[in-house]
């Protein structure tokens, strides 16, 4: 990024200027990561603190430690109905699970299908690698319910994953223990144990048996075909409820020109434009979608991945951003698509302050659409909006 930043003039002005534009560019790497402020702190820490930097470095680099689930695997699952009961209830699935690199390899997507006596159950997880903590999150959607769980969050050593995290089991605080044994190239284990004494003893929750039918899956963005002509037409009628296909238009891939306010809420009117690329695939058989987005400007280089996931219950969209540097998803933005517009909105933390966010977005022509990001102190009376995408399609050659 410094050297970026350089420009022939004389040796003090050139100084002072390559300090006033990397601030600028540290102050714009944390307006872009704005949707979700707690990505952005290890980016600005590590750009900040060599010793940091130097100690981390150190641990051990655990990117490839989910590479053995790669593939499609035969899965026979166990779950326990109360597991703080004894003897407790519990029923079993049988059923597939498909796990395929994404994102240039920097995540992994898992798709589960399984029966079960209650019928047909799905579900989705992104694994996601935070290279400056050495961890994996494990970020899972069930289909059922379409909300995204908080996510576990761990390491391997000596060849077993345990991730941790907490929820609630019938209304009480539990902690959550998920742990990969038994890995072989043919087979493997993932197991979760809860918790309500604050680790001390962990009682079985779920067990998955797996064992591989195929060959690896390809690494790619993902091996579901896109939609056909018909369906990126849009579905959405005026008046009626989201149906889950509102976001076909956007399959593909685009050429993308972005804008971005440089300092949000403090009265700045300076703005700064990147150019790009954005790849959008659907996934999960069109429950949820990926987008991909690549950007160059004067402030360095940015990429992001975006999950949108619908939800059948309430005819909602979610949508929840990640970054390379961080291996988290931050506070899913909910909305829905009315009169061909998406508008998303969550409360986050921005510079300290707590923010109304929307995200929105929507589609010009069949070869046009666009975004933006805006922010709101005052609870949505008035907005700000801090960045513009402008999207065009990329045709075949």
């Amino acid at each position: 990024m410094i050297d970026s930043l350089r420009t022939l003039q004389s040796p003090a002005k050139a100084a002072k200027t390559m300090l006033i534009k990397l601030l600028a560019s540290i102050a714009l790497l944390i307006a872009t990561l704005g949707w979700h402020a707690e990505r952005a702190s290890p980016l600005t820490l590590h750009a900040a603190s060599n010793n940091e930097s130097e100690s981390t470095d150190t641990a051990r680099d655990g990117k490839n430690d989910f590479d053995f689930d790669l593939g499609v695997w035969h899965t026979h699952i166990k779950r326990v109905l109360d597991p703080f009961s004894a003897p407790s209830n519990s029923m079993e699935l049988n059923g597939t699970v498909t796990v395929r690199k994404i994102w240039d390899g920097r995540a992994q997507l898992e798709e589960i299908e399984a029966d079960g006596p209650k019928g047909h159950w799905e579900g989705l997880t992104l694994f996601l690698y935070n290279p400056q903590s050495h961890q994996w999150s494990m970020n899972f959607i069930n289909s059922k319910i379409a909300a995204l769980n908080a996510p576990l969050i761990g390491a391997f050593k000596d060849g077993r994953g345990e991730l941790f995290s907490q929820d609630t089991f019938h209304d009480k605080f539990i902690l959550v223990q998920g742990v990969w044994s038994d890995i072989a190239p043919d087979s493997h284990r993932y197991a979760e144990s809860y918790s309500n004494d604050g680790g001390k003893t962990w009682a079985p929750a779920f067990v998955g048996d797996l064992t591989r039918e195929k060959q690896p899956a390809p690494a790619g963005p993902s091996s579901t075909p896109l939609s056909t002509a018909a369906e990126q037409t849009g579905n959405t009628q005026n008046g009626q409820p989201n149906d889950g296909h509102e976001f076909d238009f956007d399959f593909g891939t685009w050429k993308t020109h972005s804008s971005r306010l440089l300092h949000p809420l403090t009265g700045s009117t300076t703005w700064v434009d990147m150019d790009g690329v954005s790849i959008v695939k659907k996934v999960w058989d069109g429950r949820a979608n990926l987008a991909e987005y690549k950007a160059d400007g004067p402030a360095g280089h940015v990429e992001l991945l975006a999950l949108r996931w619908f939800n059948p219950n309430t005819h909602e969209w979610n949508i929840d951003f990640a970054t390379p540097s961080v291996g988290t998803l931050g506070i899913p933005g909910v909305g829905q698509f009315k009169n061909g517009r998406a508008d998303l909105y969550d409360y986050e933390l921005i510079n300290g302050r707590s923010v109304l966010v929307r995200f929105s977005m929507w589609k010009i022509t069949s070869d046009a659409a666009q975004s933006e990001q805006a922010f709101s102190e005052d609870g949505g009376k008035t907005w700000e909006v801090n960045w513009i995408n402008k999207y065009t399609r990329e045709t075949e050659k």
